[in-house]
């Protein structure tokens, strides 16, 4: 798979988690943020910079969906496989 592709399917499984994914400029004097999970109002939503390349936005939408269960969720071999490597503890951020 390539990086649109991945990008299109972790958004497809956070759809389907109930996660609203919201691209935004991200921007704060002195520090960058790629983006992340947070939860307004009992809604969970996983904010991304905009300003950030595919790779990075794989990264923080792969963090942020595996701190759901995904166990019952089905998803593309391929994908879980992603998932799995990119959220591994041993994985150096």
């Amino acid at each position: 798979m390539d990086e649109k592709e991945i990008i299109e399917q972790l958004e497809d499984l956070a759809r389907r988690l109930g996660v609203k994914v919201r691209y935004e400029e991200l921007k704060k004097e002195g520090t960058f943020s790629p983006g992340g999970l947070c939860r307004v109002k009992g809604e969970d939503i996983l904010i991304v910079n905009s300003k950030v390349g595919a790779e990075e936005k794989m990264l923080v939408l792969a963090k942020a969906l595996a701190s759901f269960d995904l166990g019952r969720v089905y998803m593309r071999p391929a994908l879980r496989e992603f998932l799995s490597r990119e959220s591994s503890p041993t994985k150096e951020d």
